[in-house]
């Protein structure tokens, strides 16, 4: 890996990848996703931003002391230099950063960097190490290879709609931009993965991941249905399609959500709520029967649940040893004492946002971090630090 020096050292969070350069290109969510894990786990990042408003998401609201929380959410630590790659001093500039860096990381349509002559097989040339990671809606093979993509169309075309919601309701986009961040997770995946094989070899290589491939590979059960049966699967609402109960229940001030994966754990559950006879009912003896009859086994057990409150079942299943939980909105989620304690509710440029999932023994994780970077804040001192040398 890389030892450059950082124009902004003193704030680089020390992690796994630590002395790494990473140069992002990417813009939106899915690509500045995946390269702020970098970040979060040491990397030094140089985002490069486009003349003018720079990345499109620093005009996209919500804001908070006139930043842009899409913008600052994902960009978290990094360095930003706006360059006009179409300019020849310019690109100099960039092809003098390529030869330094370890990552170049993008997420524009497939062919646009070889249009401006920035492919793979171009910058490889002057940098055999270079791992090159690229995240588009569809990948650069394929016959959508050039087509642009959003969240909810990538959503839509994987099957992914089609099996989120209740049976009378609409085909339903996840609550969250799942499709872009699951393309971002990829990437730093294929990023980790390339440099691991770069220290046996000594070769870097081109990372091509494409949201519709990440969220077909995240369809699961519904793969598995229809591998087995050749039939689609529908839409099921909250439940599991394999087991029962296993689904949001009503209690007489709101709802909450069991999940009982087996037989032991549905003979504990209707002996905490007091309906112990259920266990011995024909049409409830096994999964399968459970699932085949799970609308009358909802009825029955909403006939006891709905006699008392969430807190209560939540603590009276709790302690038969049941997987139970509560609904929670998003403040609540946010302030709940686990996200707390796995320091899930960081501070990064004086603004709340998540902190980074990978808990790793041996280096800090930090509940205040650098925040995203004003645009260009970072360009006179990169552009004399990669300045060409005479």
């Amino acid at each position: 890996m890389s030892t450059h020096g950082s124009s902004q050292k003193e704030n680089v969070v020390a992690g796994p990848f630590s002395g790494l350069l990473v140069l992002d290109l990417t813009h939106v969510l899915n690509g500045p996703f995946g390269v702020t894990i970098l970040a979060d786990l040491g990397a030094r990042v140089i985002k490069i931003e486009p003349p003018g408003h720079g990345d499109d998401t620093r005009t996209y609201g919500p804001y908070l002391n006139d930043q842009s929380l899409y913008f600052s959410f994902v960009n978290r630590g990094k360095e930003s230099i706006v360059l006009n790659l179409k300019d020849e001093g310019d690109r100099n500039l960039f092809l003098n950063m390529v030869r330094q860096c370890d990552v170049v990381a993008e997420n524009f349509r497939a062919d646009t960097m070889t249009r401006l002559g920035f492919s793979y097989e171009e910058l490889s040339k002057i940098n055999p190490r270079l791992i090159y990671a690229s995240s588009s809606g569809y990948g650069h093979t394929g016959p959508l290879a050039n087509y642009p993509a959003y969240d909810t169309i990538v959503q839509a075309m994987s099957g992914l709609m089609s099996i989120t919601g209740f049976p009378d309701g609409p085909p339903t986009r996840v609550g969250t931009s799942l499709s872009d961040l699951i393309g971002g997770l990829y990437m730093f995946s294929g990023i980790a993965s390339a440099l691991y094989a770069r220290e046996r070899t000594g070769k870097g290589c081109h990372i091509d991941i494409s949201m519709f491939d990440g969220t077909f590979s995240f369809l699961e059960q519904a793969l598995m249905e229809y591998s087995a049966t050749g039939t689609a699967p529908g839409r099921i609402g909250n439940r599991h399609p394999l087991m029962t109960p296993f689904d949001d229940f009503a209690a007489s001030d709101g709802h909450f959500i069991i999940c009982c994966g087996n037989d032991h754990l549905f003979l504990n559950l209707c002996n905490a709520i007091g309906r112990p006879e259920l266990v011995h009912d024909s049409r409830f003896l096994t999964d399968p029967d459970r699932t085949a009859n799970q609308a009358v086994l909802k009825g029955k057990l909403e006939e006891t649940l709905k006699t008392n409150t969430v807190a209560y079942w939540l603590e009276v299943i709790h302690k038969a040893g049941v997987p139970v939980g509560p609904i929670l909105d998003v403040a609540a989620a946010a302030q709940h004492p686990q996200i707390q304690a796995r320091n899930m509710w960081i501070e990064a440029g004086g603004i709340r946002m998540p902190g980074n999932p990978i808990k790793m023994s041996g280096y800090e994780d930090p509940q205040i971090r650098k925040g995203a970077p004003a645009l260009d804040e970072h360009g006179i001192a990169l552009r004399q630090e990669f300045a060409a040398k005479n």
